[in-house]
């Protein structure tokens, strides 16, 4: 029965493994998520899936995560928000004069070098 449990819980840890893989491939390159999954010694054509499945999974998260971002900046109005930042702040400005003498010419050497 012992051995039996940790064929379950061996599974239980490749199951975990893959959904993670599923997930982090989502921000992985393809090469750390091949790379990931041949530790995990898996057949070459569930690596291919998995690989088409992540590419997929990625795309849409990228085109998930650009609509809404389209969508938030749309609803901007920007000049509207320009007029009420210039309306509630102050502008400081502060500025350092150096005046140096000039060198005509004469090449002076410092000690410095």
């Amino acid at each position: 029965m012992a051995n039996d449990e940790k064929d379950q819980k061996g599974s239980f840890d490749l199951i975990k493994k893959l959904i993670s893989a599923g997930v982090g491939a989502a921000f992985m390159t393809e090469e750390s998520v091949r790379s990931y999954l041949g530790e995990l010694k898996l057949p070459k054509d569930v690596i291919g899936t998995m690989l088409q499945g992540a590419q997929k999974s990625k795309e849409e998260l990228m085109d998930r995560v650009g609509n809404e971002i389209i969508k938030i900046v749309q609803k901007i109005d920007f000049v509207k928000e320009a007029s009420r930042f210039v309306e509630e702040h102050k502008f400081r400005i502060t500025a350092e004069v150096d005046v140096v003498k000039k060198d005509n010419g004469h090449h002076h050497h410092s000690p410095e070098g």
